[in-house]
């Protein structure tokens, strides 16, 4: 029951909330962006998302324009602007997929969208179920995650999260994943 109708309205009523409370952060941001170098403030990427269904992501772009459109493992080849890597630190960058959310592309809480190109885990992914539910913000294998963790574990976490949605699962994920934002941000 939850999974399928409360979920979805607590997706809505969350995400329209956080982006009216933090329109005065994406105005800030999308100027600077724009101010930086005048391109697009989005970086919007093809995903795959619920039932292997192919949809835009949006983030904010930390890199400069007309930069090559790379998976997150060869992301240590791109350069970022110098904003961008403080949005990246501070995962703002991730804000703008509220609006993904909002539209039903996406949940607060599921298995992080793959690239068109990580065919390995699609497949393990359609496997176990995975592309049941929608792609999350955040999710198991994100609160359990080190960098690059193989696709088998991720795989796995995702399966486990798909065949057991619960209420107080998705507030324990939501809870680790704001314990991780208040650590040191990451290096870039």
């Amino acid at each position: 029951m939850y999974s399928k109708f409360f979920k979805r309205a607590i997706d809505i009523i969350a995400s329209l909330s956080v982006l009216l409370l933090l329109s005065w952060l994406f105005i800030i941001v999308a100027t600077v962006i724009k101010l930086q170098d005048g391109g697009c403030v989005f970086f919007i990427q093809q995903r795959i998302g619920r039932n292997v269904m192919k949809f835009n992501i949006l983030k904010f772009r930390s890199m400069p324009v007309n930069t090559a459109n790379v998976s997150s493992e060869q992301t240590h080849l791109i350069k970022i602007t110098p904003f961008g890597k403080f949005i990246r630190r501070t995962n703002i960058d991730e804000l703008p997929q509220l609006i993904n959310i909002l539209k039903g592309e996406m949940s607060l809480i599921g298995p992080r969208p793959s690239l068109p190109a990580q065919a390995e885990l699609i497949e393990l992914r359609m496997a176990n179920g995975s592309f049941r539910c929608r792609p999350g913000l955040t999710g198991l294998a994100q609160v359990n995650s080190y960098d690059y963790m193989p696709v088998l574990e991720k795989a796995a976490l995702d399966g486990i999260y798909a065949a057991n949605i619960t209420f107080i699962k998705d507030v324990g994920i939501v809870l680790k994943t704001l314990k991780y934002l208040t650590k040191k941000p990451p290096v870039y």
